[in-house]
């Protein structure tokens, strides 16, 4: 098998397997499984072989055949595979085949498990096509089937009204930055001449050719609209932490692998097109500094275990967007790796511990005691993921975090030319300070959901072995990814990855005093938990993960108070952030901002609209209905069928007539 061929093959098979399941899930059951499973783990394999064989250092492999002829730019069916695309692909296939065995234990006796299966095949199709593809359009194929799965997997417990809103927010929010996204790979296309990724990269990059865009700025800020919506970066970041009220295995998928990863991804291909454009790159650093910083300030409030893990997400995203503005792709992408990895596992950890604890509440959490012996599988590996995640050395995050940081100390000190000084400054703060909260908000979810105190916490049973499983396979990566800094450069650009001096012992140190301060805080509140007892555990003890979920998400608000935040006085971020808190919690009032200067707007203009269509529109439609028919019934009354009425009539209007010509003839 060629290698062109076993990239084909690669978005292919979990297209053919979410195809095959939608046809005969109901039909035939038995083969639900089979057909999650078995496609996605061949096209993981297949994505290895590719990058085994692509290799790093080895050139790209480019395959391309004629889709349409549009009459002036032409769409090509094309794939391109260098460093990046393979091992972006190899992320999305392991992940993936994670989450489709992860979901055999977790949704086993769900109803709606084969509809549910073959959408996440579908999912991970679309993102191998947007990986593979070197054809705008052809990419936004991809780009788009995801946000119609994203739309129906977020809503899979439609019987809750979260999970209906949360949708619906997700589509909406999407398709708002999709709308310019699309313009702006018009213009690109029309700028450059092509639709094909591949070739604009090499024209921008080319010292020989003489190349550039005419509207580079427009072109990236239109771009960077689309990938705002997709990668949950601020302002269009507010669906994703509402989005957690899917089933866990989708969030994971959605957080580490796909959608949220393809924007970032996206950037990085077309780096040059920002990198023409100082203000653009201006832009981006301020949207990542914005994220990062706000993210890990709301994830520090956030009662809901994945609503702390979407916050997370988002600020870590900011970290790879922040790496993009001081153009460093190969730091972004190794970022995205090592993310895709460790934040994969927590997410599937937290399902774990939902399921054990009966609630996804962390003021409940800490009020019981046990939990981290019920779970011991989870305890280890989500322990390990939040060290990766709060950047502590030796494990992922701390050497993936740390090429951004690097990054952007170069750009800060002026070793990047194409890069204003101020974007690396910005993004280099914002890391840093990002740090410090990072590790405070992991310490913090770790502290309550481990380290209770209280009742014995409920005995649901052991967890599904295949679920137990996943987590140690996510574990490996999440522990020793980022060990590979060194190789790493020679499937990217070049550029080296490895720890620079100072921005290690800054992050690292800044990592630890947000532990402690964290630890700290926490030992001071912890006296109060005994006396404020928080709500109860919702979920049956014998009810099985899916379900377990889907309680806590409906039972939440009315146990605990607001899905963000409970009441909660022995919260040590309630005590770290003190009046900021109530903010943080809210997300910063954002949604609130947003309805007040959107959504009722345009629900006050669709009510005049409503008015002007009943009371003007409607009126107009009834007078000209209506005076036919009044002239109507006048003529009607006037058939009296009496032949004297009708001669009489007649010679009264011919004297009308004649004294009419007589006075027209004197005139």
């Amino acid at each position: 098998m060629t290698t062109t061929t076993a990239a084909v093959l690669v978005p292919v098979l979990p297209f053919l397997g979410a195809l095959a399941g939608l046809l005969l899930g109901r039909r035939a059951p038995g083969f639900v499984r089979p057909l999650a499973v078995l496609p996605t783990v061949a096209a993981a394999a297949l994505a290895v072989l590719v990058a085994v064989r692509q290799g790093g250092g080895k050139g790209a492999v480019d395959a391309a055949t004629r889709l349409t002829v549009t009459g002036s730019l032409p769409i090509d069916l094309a794939l391109h595979i260098d460093g990046f695309a393979a091992l972006v692909a190899v992320l999305v296939g392991v992940v993936a085949c994670c989450v489709q065995i992860y979901s055999t234990g977790y949704l086993r006796d769900d109803p709606r498990y084969p509809s549910y299966a073959a959408l996440v095949s579908l999912f991970t199709a679309a993102m191998l096509l947007v990986v593979y593809s070197d054809d705008l359009i052809v990419l936004l194929v991809g780009w788009e089937v995801m946000g119609i799965c994203s739309y129906f997997l977020v809503g899979h417990y439609w019987e809750t009204a979260a999970a209906r809103s949360a949708s619906l927010k997700a589509f909406l929010v999407t398709k708002l930055g999709d709308v310019p996204f699309l313009i702006g790979i018009f213009a690109l296309a029309t700028d450059a001449g092509t639709f094909r990724i591949s070739v604009i990269y090499t024209r921008l990059t080319s010292s020989v050719a003489d190349f550039h865009l005419d509207h580079p700025t427009l072109i990236a800020l239109l771009l960077l609209a689309g990938v705002a919506g997709k990668s949950a970066q601020f302002p269009l970041h507010t669906w994703l932490p509402d989005a957690m009220a899917g089933p866990t295995p989708v969030s994971a998928l959605i957080h580490a692998a796909t959608m949220v990863a393809a924007g970032v991804y996206f950037i990085a291909r077309l780096l040059p097109v920002f990198a023409a454009s100082a203000a653009a790159l201006a832009v981006l650093a301020v949207m990542a500094a914005v994220t990062m910083v706000g993210s890990a300030l709301a994830a520090l409030a956030q009662d809901d275990i994945k609503r702390v893990l979407a916050y997370s997400t988002i600020g870590q995203l900011g970290y790879m967007t922040g790496a993009l503005a001081v153009d460093n792709r190969g730091a972004a992408v190794f970022h995205l790796l090592a993310h895709g990895a460790f934040k994969a596992l927590l997410f599937l950890g937290a399902g774990v511990i939902i399921h054990a604890a009966g609630t996804n509440s962390l003021a409940a959490m800490s009020r019981m005691s046990g939990l981290a012996g019920r779970i011991p599988d989870a305890y280890w590996t989500m322990t390990v993921a939040l060290l990766a995640l709060a950047a502590i050395p030796p494990f992922a995050g701390f050497f993936s975090k740390e090429a951004v940081l690097g990054a952007a100390e170069h750009a800060a000190t002026g070793h990047a030319p194409a890069v204003p000084a101020a974007v690396g400054w910005t993004v280099l703060v914002a890391g840093l300070l990002t740090a410090l909260l990072t590790a405070g908000y992991a310490a913090r979810l770790w502290l309550l959901a481990f380290r209770g105190k209280g009742t014995e916490a409920p005995d649901h049973g052991r967890q599904p072995v295949v679920m137990n499983a996943v987590l140690w396979v996510l574990f490996i990566p999440a522990a020793g990814l980022g060990l590979a800094f060194g190789a790493l450069p020679d499937w990217f650009d070049g550029g080296s990855l490895a720890p620079t001096l100072t921005t290690s012992v800054l992050g690292t140190g800044l990592a630890l005093v947000g532990v402690l301060v964290t630890y700290g805080a926490w030992r001071h509140t912890t006296a109060l938990a005994a006396r404020t007892p928080m709500g109860a555990v919702a979920a049956h003890p014998d009810a099985e993960p899916a379900l377990s979920e889907a309680e806590a998400i409906a039972a939440h608000e009315p146990a605990y108070g607001d899905i963000a935040a409970a009441d909660d006085p022995a919260d040590p971020g309630r005590l770290l952030l003190g009046p900021l808190h109530r903010h943080a919690a809210a997300g910063f009032h954002l949604d609130a901002l947003y309805a007040a200067l959107f959504v009722r707007p345009v629900r006050a203009a669709a009510r005049l609209v409503g008015f002007l269509d009943r009371t003007v529109v409607e009126s107009c439609v009834r007078g000209a209905g209506g005076a036919p028919r009044l002239l109507g019934a006048a003529v009607r009354r006037a058939q009296t069928g009496n032949v004297q009425t009708y001669v009489g009539a007649l010679i009264a209007g011919s004297l009308v007539l004649a004294v009419a010509v007589l006075v027209a003839a004197g005139a």
